[in-house]
């Protein structure tokens, strides 16, 4: 007969590998990825290294689970700020200073998930997660076309290019060897460059209208 594991023993399994997974975060915020090392998680979870490999297999797989879950985390808050009431160019402000707030206060782990040099795994991962992020703005953009209050154009367009270019902009100031800089100015110049980005309210030229 095949062993079937116990309830009992399929949530330790995954009680402890959650724990692996929150230690190797933890320490990826304060160290960063080449700073962070698989005894020093082993140890932080309070298992050995060789228990840690039977959960994980490989350094890369567990920085890729680290990585998922750090992103996660940031879609889901700016997700939220997205679904918050209020005119679309409000609503796009509002979830560029949520996104680049929170990566400016952990800049190490927002170094880390958007461009600390990775394993080929994670990589590929990165460029999947940047897609949450375009149809958070995308769908923006859309209820604003819908309301009036964004002229028609490919939201989807638009998006990935406000996606691609917040990654880019922050890049610089997060970088470990950067000099702080004015957070407020910086947030409020990137949520003009987005809100600017998808055009002229076209209510007010029709209000220009003789």
């Amino acid at each position: 007969m095949a062993y079937r594991r116990t309830e009992a023993v399929v949530a330790r399994l995954t009680e402890t590998r959650e724990r692996i997974v929150d230690a190797a975060l933890a320490l990826v915020a304060r160290h960063g990825y080449g700073g962070t090392g698989i005894p020093a998680i082993a140890a932080e979870a309070g298992l050995s290294t060789g228990a840690l490999y039977r959960y994980f297999p490989s350094k890369a797989e567990l920085f890729d689970e680290v990585f998922r879950r750090g992103s996660q985390r940031e879609i889901d808050v700016c997700a939220e700020a997205a679904r918050q009431p209020g005119p679309a160019r409000e609503r796009l402000a509002r979830v560029v200073e949520v996104f680049a707030r929170r990566a400016l206060k952990g800049r190490r782990l927002a170094w880390a998930l958007l461009a600390e040099p990775v394993d080929p795994l994670v990589e590929a991962d990165r460029l999947r997660y940047r897609l949450p992020y375009r149809d958070i703005f995308a769908g923006i953009i859309e209820d604003g076309i819908s309301a009036g209050e964004i002229a028609p154009q490919d939201a989807v367009l638009t998006a990935s290019a406000m996606t691609g270019a917040l990654n880019e902009a922050l890049i610089g100031p997060l970088a470990p060897q950067a000099k702080r800089t004015d957070q407020d100015m910086l947030i409020a110049g990137l949520a003009r460059f987005c809100v600017q980005a998808v055009g002229p309210d076209p209510r007010s030229s029709r209000k220009d209208r003789p």
